[in-house]
């Protein structure tokens, strides 16, 4: 998220007036354990808070798995619930999470049918497609990588994806969710993966950047991030909960 997110940004920086910001506060994780999950998880009030303090006009939530291992649909509840925690600090402020700009990002694109890339350990990376399932799209193939350390995550070469991502049963369907994580990097291989694969591939960092512009009011749309940031759907309704 402190990459991607902001790269995506600077790029779209190039080819329209806006400028941004980016502001951080980190909740605590080093393994990506359902215990770990749980406790971050439950430190994201604070950081709303924090955030809050100064005045942004849009809210990320980083962690996907985080919020998917919560429970079905619980990405609403988390939303509505920091978004109240920036009314009560005197700042409101839309509240975007990973796990619902990936739900709102594969709909925006009609995508029913996916594959993705996730690297969690199995039992997580079930629990991603079972996320899904239940939000009405169906995982027809998936890859789970198993790297337990979040530092290793962030260090996962992205060249591997397209490959990665061609291994994958991906004849039907209808988009290709390169990381679904966005603390693994995935954003310079995401085009190479579109034309390698010929059909739309995102990935959660790209998806939140799309729901975040739309939660901004500002057309979404940045160079460089693959079908659903290329104008196509710049104007997509921001789906708030």
């Amino acid at each position: 998220m402190e990459t991607e997110v902001p790269a995506i940004l600077r790029a779209r920086e190039t080819i329209a007036p806006e400028r941004f910001t980016f502001h951080s506060s980190r909740m605590r994780m080093t393994h990506v354990t359902p215990e770990q999950l749980k406790a971050m998880d439950a430190d994201s009030d604070r950081c709303a808070v924090e955030l809050s303090d100064a005045r942004v006009d849009v809210l990320g939530y980083a962690c996907l798995v985080a919020i998917m291992s919560m429970g079905l649909g619980y990405h609403r509840a988390s939303e509505e619930r920091l978004h109240t925690r920036t009314v009560e600090n005197g700042a409101p402020a839309p509240v975007v999470t990973s796990a619902g700009a990936l739900v709102h990002g594969l709909g925006t694109l009609g995508a029913k049918k996916i594959v993705l890339i996730a690297p969690y350990m199995r039992p997580l990376t079930r629990t991603v497609v079972d996320y899904l399932t239940h939000e009405g799209i169906e995982v027809i193939d998936y890859t789970a990588l198993e790297i337990p350390d979040n530092l290793d995550v962030a260090a996962h070469d992205p060249a591997r994806l397209p490959g990665l991502a061609r291994a994958l049963d991906h004849s039907d369907a209808d988009a290709v969710v390169l990381s679904a994580c966005v603390q693994m990097p995935s954003l310079g291989a995401v085009e190479e993966a579109e034309q390698l694969l010929g059909k739309p591939v995102v990935s959660a960092a790209v998806c939140t950047a799309h729901q975040m512009l739309r939660a901004l009011d500002l057309p979404a749309v940045a160079p460089g991030a693959g079908h659903l940031l290329s104008g196509a759907y710049a104007d997509a309704p921001y789906v708030s909960r």
